[in-house]
């Protein structure tokens, strides 16, 4: 089978859909699996509730789930979506499930009349920095780097300090264009 069709083959097998909250727990073992900062599971269910069209979820064909999205719109910026989390399973990745979730979530954004996409990325994080700056050129938008939270803002969790977070600033967004290569 050629790189192409693997790839193709790999685009079809996943689907993407908003949450349920049936989907809290998976979401919640995910995060755990892929090494995140894992929330409560009552938190992940109440999330697919609470924050359903705002989030996305990716399935295998035999409905298992590959990956997800979390985020919500900014109460104080109403023009605002905050990306929460982003967990793809080990066994999915390569197969862009994050930024196919991006582009879900920017479609619906740019319908809702947001303008703005923001996210915390810790310095290291290359897959994401990486992520967002394909997002960004992919909608023609700007994208800007600052940092928000320091190690002193998150509690010692026994396994030493949290890495500090700096904030990722997408916008103004519009339709995405079709996904970088």
């Amino acid at each position: 089978m050629s790189s192409q069709t693997t790839r193709a083959a790999g685009r079809e097998d996943v689907r993407l859909s908003h949450p349920s909250p049936e989907d809290g727990p998976h979401m919640w073992r995910l995060a755990a699996d892929t090494g995140m900062d894992v929330n409560s599971p009552y938190a992940y269910t109440l999330w697919c509730r609470d924050f359903a069209a705002t989030s996305v979820v990716a399935r295998d064909a035999d409905g298992r789930m590959a990956a997800y999205v979390t985020g919500y719109v900014r109460p104080d910026r109403p023009d605002t979506y905050f990306l929460w989390q982003v967990a793809v399973d080990p066994a999915y990745q390569g197969r862009r499930l994050a930024r196919r979730m991006l582009d879900f979530i920017g479609e619906r954004l740019a319908d809702r009349g947001l303008r703005f996409l923001e996210a915390t990325v810790t310095p290291d994080n290359e897959a994401s920095r990486a992520l967002f700056a394909s997002f960004a050129r992919n909608l023609d938008a700007d994208v800007a780097w600052s940092p928000l939270f320091g190690a002193e803002h998150f509690p010692s969790d026994g396994e030493g300090p949290h890495d500090p977070e700096d904030l990722v600033r997408i916008g103004p967004i519009g339709r995405p264009h079709d996904a970088d290569a």
